[in-house]
């Protein structure tokens, strides 16, 4: 027995579990639902019981075998009746008219080869003809024609005997060929002779050079006027002295830039340089500063 205390303290808790599980009725009230259900189902579809569900099963099945039997019988009855046009009979209808179309075909192409070959056979005969009729045909007929043995032998005595005529022919008795090649070699020699003439009196061309000589003086106390005679002084086969100008270096000094053409086999740079430095109490150093050949 538990103290009255405890069964006081013991009651509110019990209250409020009891009021929570009476607002959860879904738990409580599950199989109502169940039932509602179920009566619905059947309603709807009427009862079913065990017994009846494994018949409807079988019934099933055995509706399923009836109607492929019903199929096969209907396909084998289509294939080996005579109005069916969709199996294999129907194929090979298709098949023969496809065959009988195609030997119709080739009977045409047969016919349309013939007529080539007869074509042909005819453009044959005429160019044969032709040929018959040509002059060469004519000439070289003998060489094909079908002839004894006896006759075969002919041919090479006739040809040995032309070429015998041939060279007897190329005998020349009276020396003409001798002639005629005296009277070629005299006509080079002649022409050759006057292309050699020719060719002296034209004149050659003369490789020719244009200079700009830098001529440079000791100081500035050089007198240029003496310095570009020095220079003019220089007289060589195949130069010629052009014009000049005085150009200022720096701290008075001035330089003598002048011009000339020489000719190249006759007159080079270093005997130019030479003739020129021979001046040396007006000549310091001479510089080429321009070189183009003309």
């Amino acid at each position: 027995m538990l103290p009255a205390c405890t069964r006081s303290q013991e009651r509110p808790a019990r209250k409020m579990a009891t009021n929570f599980l009476v607002h959860e009725k879904i738990w409580f009230d599950k199989f109502k639902y169940d039932d509602a259900e179920r009566k619905f189902y059947e309603q709807m579809n009427g009862p079913v019981t065990g017994s009846s569900r494994q018949e409807n099963g079988a019934s099933v099945i055995l509706r399923d075998i009836a109607r492929a039997r019903e199929n096969i019988q209907k396909s084998l009855a289509g294939s080996s009746g005579p109005g069916a046009s969709s199996g294999p009979s129907g194929d090979h209808s298709e098949l023969v008219t496809r065959i009988a179309s195609l030997e119709v075909e080739n009977q045409s192409l047969r016919g349309v080869v013939q007529d080539l070959q007869q074509a042909i056979a005819k453009l044959e005969a005429r160019l044969s003809v032709l040929e018959k009729s040509s002059p060469a045909h004519r000439a070289t007929a003998p060489q094909t024609q079908h002839v004894s043995p006896m006759r075969q032998a002919e041919p090479p005595t006739r040809k040995a005997a032309a070429a015998e005529d041939d060279e007897d022919d190329d005998i020349d008795l009276f020396g003409s060929d001798e002639e005629d090649d005296k009277e070629a070699v005299r006509l080079r020699e002649e022409r050759l002779r006057q292309y050699a003439e020719k060719k002296a009196k034209k004149p050659a061309l003369v490789a020719k050079s244009s200079i700009l000589l830098d001529v440079k003086p000791w100081d500035d106390e050089t007198d240029m006027a003496q310095l570009e005679a020095c220079v003019r002084s220089v007289q060589l086969d195949g130069l010629t002295w052009g014009g000049s100008k005085l150009v200022p270096v720096g701290y008075g000094i001035r330089k003598l830039q002048i011009q000339c053409v020489v000719e190249d086999d006759k007159v080079g740079t270093d005997l130019l340089e030479e003739e020129i430095t021979k001046f040396e109490e007006h000549v310091q150093s001479v510089d080429i500063a321009a070189f183009n050949k003309i």
